[in-house]
């Protein structure tokens, strides 16, 4: 007897058929597990390049504008920890765009399968570096950083040397799985890297608070790491897929970009000098311009440019991002409590002029 041209006279021949069998039947498998991925996948662009699915909270007007300089429609309140970020990790990046090329195919072609944009493919390099064998302190492991229960979740053999998420192919596909999911949920993907990283129960808490769904409204709700976390994913997404900086904008399209962050109360665009010699400094409460650059013995108007808007920020009851040069941030952790006091009995006898 034959069939499909082999015989079933012996044993291999018998072999042969049921792995033929066993063939078509994953086949058939597969093609019914793909099934509502790819209606996922005809909903969104799988291929962002061009609009920026889905990431409109990175962009100033919402949308992204393939023809015009990626920084100039950068959200505002990003661009100062982006400008930071490249400075320490741009070169390391620019290296990665290279030896990490086989495992961004890879990604690209996982993530497309199941409609998730391929710069999501950015999450793996600040999850894991591309480090196949990383183990965090909570017990995630491999490039895609997946917990235990996650992995078994979705059939993945975890533990000793076998464990699944160690294996690129395998642990992309589960990864592509739970940002589909918290893609359902949230609907950004700025969110969806906080929620990879803190939980999708963290963020719901979060958009309750701020009763918003902007990352930029609640990132302060977040946990500090979570939200150093998005804002890695920033950077990252900036430098593989930004191109250019600030040398590459008119001079008309610079100043634009310097307003609005002004307005927005992020920090000017500094050059190397300054970007080398200060750090930022999150902090709260009425702390007043005036006090704290006499406090560390900085000239009021230097302060002022590296930190615009910093009375308005406090005044309102938000944190501020202040920068301040390296050798400031002793003194000023030494001294912060008497320089918010003294700031407080500035404030009450009002004979100071905000920096607005």
């Amino acid at each position: 007897m034959k069939w499909y041209g082999i015989s079933f006279q012996n044993r291999l021949s018998l072999s042969r058929a049921w792995l033929v069998g066993f063939a078509c039947l994953a086949g058939s498998i597969g093609t019914l597990s793909f099934r509502t991925d790819l209606r996922f996948k005809d909903q969104q662009s799988t291929d962002s390049t061009q609009d920026k699915y889905g990431f409109k909270s990175l962009f100033k007007t919402n949308q992204f504008n393939a023809s015009k300089p990626y920084i100039v429609q950068l959200n505002p309140r990003a661009v100062s920890f982006v400008q930071e970020y490249i400075r320490k990790q741009g070169k390391e990046l620019q290296r990665m765009k290279g030896w990490g090329k086989p495992y961004f195919d890879l990604y690209d072609n996982v993530l497309t399968t199941y409609g998730i944009p391929k710069e999501m493919k950015y999450l793996s390099v600040i999850e894991s570096h591309l480090q196949a064998g990383l183990v965090s302190w909570a017990g995630a492991v491999g490039p895609w950083q997946i917990m235990d229960y996650e992995a078994r979740r979705f059939g993945l053999r975890v533990g000793g040397m076998g464990d699944e998420r160690m294996d690129f192919y395998k642990s992309t596909h589960v990864a592509a799985k739970l940002m589909k999911e918290l893609y359902a949920e949230f609907g950004d993907w700025l969110l969806v890297v906080a929620a990879y990283n803190g939980g999708a129960g963290r963020v719901r808490q979060c958009i309750r608070k701020a009763n918003s769904r902007d990352f930029w409204d609640l990132q302060y709700y977040l946990p500090e790491e979570t939200r150093n976390h998005v804002k890695k994913f920033i950077g990252t997404h900036y430098a593989m897929e930004g191109g250019g900086g600030w040398t590459t904008l008119t001079a008309e399209e610079t100043t634009q970009v310097k307003a609005s962050m002004v307005k927005n109360n992020n920090q000017v665009p500094l050059n190397e000098a300054e970007q080398a010699n200060t750090s930022l400094v999150e902090l709260s409460g009425r702390y007043h311009s005036m006090v704290v650059a006499n406090g560390l013995v900085m000239d009021i108007g230097q302060f002022n440019r590296l930190n615009p808007g910093f009375d308005k920020a406090l005044a309102e009851g938000r944190k501020y991002s202040m920068r301040i040069p390296k050798d400031k941030i002793a003194i000023f952790e030494a001294r912060k409590q008497q320089l918010l006091m003294e700031s407080f009995r500035l404030l009450i006898e009002g004979s100071a002029t905000p920096n607005g």
